[in-house]
């Protein structure tokens, strides 16, 4: 056999940019646009004087006066209080809620069903429901306007989260893995550190970074139980809105600040967040 006849012939396995793929990129172009356009639109408001906040016109100077605006008053301790609060929710929330999720997962006990549904019930109640109980209890225990206070109301309800998430990752991961650990000697908990958790590393990823957001975003709680003291940055920058007059430039600076985290994060984990979303659907 000849070596012309094992040439393809020229075009073969490309793949032509026909109507139906010009319409598919030219939707999820827009689809796109739509979505990144409010960040586009607060990022350049805040980089605008507040003379020229809203004009016309299309180009104006950039200036950095609205954020350094932020640094002669409270938002930087604000700011620096969600972070705080954020970050140590999303520990103990891992913490407590990792190892409940892999004894439902293990486990087999007659009320097994009735716990599960228990903590799905926390997750789905309305969290108005919840406030007047917190706020009774925090003011009981002089957890208002603190930091630790935020920091055990966002694990609460972070904590269903978890279990309900990492039960899935857990239930895909096959248990000989575990029970050949066992063989060689190893204990309930040190297979489970040993091998399973390494394992579900894309879900504990995944779950991370949803505690994180929720408890990053949150501003009804933050609004109820906080006062001056551990005003989280997303309070912080409807307070900018006062009676006698809305600062944009600083509602705009405070807002990007407020969003720029979760966007950085979002791109810098998003392998992680697919493979964490998906790999629980397929079990072992």
């Amino acid at each position: 056999m000849s070596s012309a006849s094992l040439t393809l012939p020229r075009g073969r396995g490309r793949r032509r940019l026909g109507p139906t793929r010009v319409l598919y990129f030219a939707g999820v172009g827009a689809l796109l646009l739509v979505v990144v356009f409010p960040f586009l639109w607060l990022l350049q408001m805040s980089l605008r004087p507040e003379i020229e906040m809203f004009s016309s016109a299309i180009f104006v100077w950039p200036t950095l006066d609205n954020y350094l605006a932020l640094r002669s008053g409270q938002f930087p301790r604000n700011f620096w209080n969600s972070t705080v609060s954020s970050v140590a929710s999303t520990v103990l929330s891992l913490l407590i809620g990792v190892p409940a999720a892999y004894a439902l997962s293990r486990a087999r006990f007659r009320a097994e069903r009735h716990i599960e549904l228990w903590i799905l019930a926390t997750r789905m109640a309305p969290p108005i429901a919840f406030t007047i109980p917190f706020f009774l209890a925090y003011r009981y225990l002089e957890m208002l306007d603190t930091v630790q206070g935020l920091v055990v109301i966002y694990m609460t309800f972070n904590l269903s989260l978890v279990i309900w998430m990492m039960r899935i990752f857990f239930d895909s991961i096959p248990r000989a893995l575990e029970e050949a650990a066992w063989i060689d000697g190893g204990s309930v908990w040190g297979s489970f550190f040993r091998v399973t958790l390494p394992l579900s590393a894309p879900g504990l990823a995944a779950t991370a970074i949803f505690c994180f957001l929720f408890s990053w975003n949150d501003f009804f709680y933050a609004l109820i139980l906080t006062r001056t003291q551990a005003m989280t940055a997303p309070v912080a920058v409807v307070n900018f809105m006062q009676y006698q007059g809305w600062e944009w430039g600083k509602i705009a600076a405070g807002g990007t600040l407020v969003m720029l985290p979760v966007v950085i994060f979002s791109l810098l984990v998003r392998n992680y967040l697919v493979r964490g979303l998906t790999a629980g659907g397929i079990k072992g």
